[in-house]
């Protein structure tokens, strides 16, 4: 079982830029970042694999965020730039253990408990 713990949420203004960190307790092959609006269902944001050698956007992120990780550091990050009031959502970690790049939900199999980004306008 692998935890995941999420950080670097909060309050920014349209054109603002956040950070998000996930730290898993264990090893963890692909990892991904989801978000979830209110009234909507968990969409996909962002993945990428072990070695970090590919990534994948969703297309309404595309250019704006950047997905990393530290192996070393077990951690996994979300750069986010120029945002924008529609990025207001709770943004998820998840992480699989398989080896692919996977844009749905069903592709990971344990998930941080989220954390909140709201973007005024």
């Amino acid at each position: 079982q692998v935890q995941l713990v999420e950080s670097g949420g909060g309050l920014v203004q349209a054109g603002g830029s956040l950070r998000l960190s996930c730290a898993a307790s264990g090893r963890t092959n692909t990892m991904g970042w989801f978000r979830q609006a209110p009234g909507k269902e968990r969409e996909f944001v962002a993945t990428i694999t072990w070695s970090g050698d590919r990534t994948y956007y969703a297309d309404s992120v595309k250019g704006r965020f950047t997905i990393s990780r530290d192996n070393g550091k077990k951690s996994v990050y979300l750069q986010m730039n120029s945002l924008k009031p529609e990025d207001t959502a709770v943004y998820y970690c998840a992480a699989s253990n398989s080896i692919g790049v996977f844009t749905t939900t069903v592709g990971y199999a344990f998930w941080g408990q989220g954390t909140q980004v709201t973007v005024s306008s």
